[in-house]
């Protein structure tokens, strides 16, 4: 990592691609831009042309032993496109963090299947799963999980030092997702000398950096400020419209929701409804709030 430091300095990389906009999957059928299913959990994929990238079949997920068991997901079925954004709400105990969990490969499914890469992750060896997870998937935690011994440059060219990328290829990733960021003046810093704002972008950085099918981000802006966790929130959206990540969040925040292009509200263990944005951020936010208090409150 030392000569990914020494030579940061001398290297400046072109801009990154020009943005264009993507489109994103739907749960039901339905027409508008709001679909309300208080019974089905089953996910359609309504964009034929467009590449899936994770597939969720049947997906139940229970605790405990028999006849003291929990049922925490109950048959959802779901498919997710490229370029997608979607934000899982939910109120606790939804099973919202559990379907995250087991979409990222962190815990496995009791019944189902979770399909990325053409495979079922829930029935591959542990060898395999680490390739998937180092090579397939980008995981942005609440607590960023920065590394305070090295510096947010070393943080983020991490993985592709790890996976033995030559250091000139580290370099000029890393500087192009810094200045992509914010971060560029930054980089030479430790974690404990940048905002809480900064290190969370700087976590973005290192789960972008080796260009993941999928990113996942769990309570992403649960640990900032307004201002912070707006501007997070328009990185999010600026590297999805360049399609340069199909993301799924798990929030309890409308307005960290409403920066998606999906938003799906569990309940239960199951879907229980889907928002699709459309136009106008602030309309979609009142949407969203519209459904919670539907629902039996603000309580996602």
């Amino acid at each position: 990592m030392k000569k990914i430091t020494n030579k940061m300095n001398q290297t400046k990389t072109a801009s990154s691609n020009e943005v264009v906009s993507g489109s994103m999957s739907s749960i039901t059928s339905g027409s508008g831009n709001e679909t309300a299913d208080r019974s089905s959990n089953k996910a359609v994929n309504s964009g034929a042309d467009k590449e899936t990238i994770l597939e969720i079949r049947n997906l139940t997920k229970d605790y405990g032993a028999k006849g003291f068991r929990t049922q925490a997901l109950k048959g959802i079925d779901l498919t997710i496109l490229k370029n997608d954004f979607i934000a899982i709400m939910g109120p606790s105990g939804s099973g919202k963090t559990t379907l995250l969990n087991i979409l990222s490969s962190i815990d496995k499914p009791t019944q189902g299947q979770v399909i990325l890469d053409g495979k079922n992750i829930a029935g591959i060896s542990n060898q395999e799963l680490s390739k998937l997870r180092r090579d397939k998937i980008g995981f942005v935690f609440q607590d960023y999980n920065l590394l305070d011994t090295m510096t947010l440059q070393d943080n983020i060219a991490l993985p592709l030092s790890l996976n033995g990328v030559p250091a000139k290829r580290c370099i000029e990733r890393t500087f192009e997702l810094g200045r992509m960021f914010g971060l560029e003046e930054h980089l030479s810093k430790y974690p404990y000398q940048l905002s809480g704002g900064q290190r969370q972008r700087g976590a973005v950085c290192r789960a972008l950096i080796t260009d993941p099918e999928i990113l996942f981000a769990d309570e992403p802006t649960g640990a900032l400020d307004s201002k912070a966790g707006k501007e997070l929130l328009r990185c999010f959206q600026m590297v999805n419209d360049r399609k340069q990540a199909t993301i799924l969040m798990v929030t309890h925040d409308a307005y960290a929701a409403s920066w998606a292009k999906d938003v799906y509200i569990l309940n239960d263990g199951t879907v229980k409804c889907r928002l699709s944005r459309g136009g106008d951020r602030r309309e979609f936010y009142d949407r969203i709030i519209d459904v919670q208090a539907s629902m039996g409150g603000d309580r996602a």
